[in-house]
């Protein structure tokens, strides 16, 4: 396995850390598909920048 460069490291984190932030504000302040969908937007970004510069 290869070790990831910084900037696939760095979005893996920011999307770690949304997830957290968004499940966190769901459970406190109730849902909102927005914040849902921006956390998955973010999520398939980061999918496709370790595929790509993982490789």
């Amino acid at each position: 396995m290869t070790e990831m460069p910084g900037s696939a490291k760095v979005m893996t984190v920011c999307t770690v850390v949304g997830l957290v932030v968004v499940t966190a504000y769901t459970v406190a302040l109730g849902g909102s598909g927005w914040l849902w969908l921006a956390w998955v937007v973010l999520g398939l970004v980061t999918v496709g920048v370790v595929t790509t510069r993982g490789t």
